[in-house]
């Protein structure tokens, strides 16, 4: 495929062109090379490289992470234990997420049942806040 300028790569994956730019300052793409008027050229590695970046975001990867995923494969190393790595440390999050999530539906669940008994709504602004059991 031809080279093209950044509007046309950035039209190819839905970015706006700033972003491209952006990914250039912080190192997930490469500096574009030039033509004599300015404009930045882009060919095959920077599409191929751009849309590992997308992929790697769409599992989660920070543009951190990313930059770090592409260092190692830059110094010609397998990067997938690292990512190994990074995958491991957000199922924890998600796991942890999952739990504050379940504590907190399920002390909405309560208050929501607490609702159902009359006479529950008196007190100095809700009685039924300000009674709640805390879990």
């Amino acid at each position: 495929m031809n080279p093209v300028r950044i509007g046309e790569l950035a039209a190819e994956f839905g970015l706006n062109p700033r972003t491209l730019r952006y990914y250039e300052s912080i190192g997930l793409l490469p500096p574009a090379p030039r033509t004599a008027s300015g404009y930045r050229y882009y060919g095959n590695l920077d599409r191929a490289r751009l849309q590992f970046v997308a992929q790697a975001k769409a599992v989660g990867l920070t543009l951190e992470e990313i930059k770090g995923v592409l260092k190692i494969h830059e110094r010609g190393e397998p990067p997938c234990a690292h990512v190994t790595r990074l995958v491991d440390d957000k199922l924890a999050d998600v796991e942890r997420q999952l739990q504050a999530l379940t504590a907190f539906r399920e002390n909405l669940l309560a208050l929501r049942a607490e609702a159902q008994r009359p006479g529950n709504c008196s007190g100095n602004v809700c009685g039924l806040i300000e009674r709640h059991a805390r879990p």
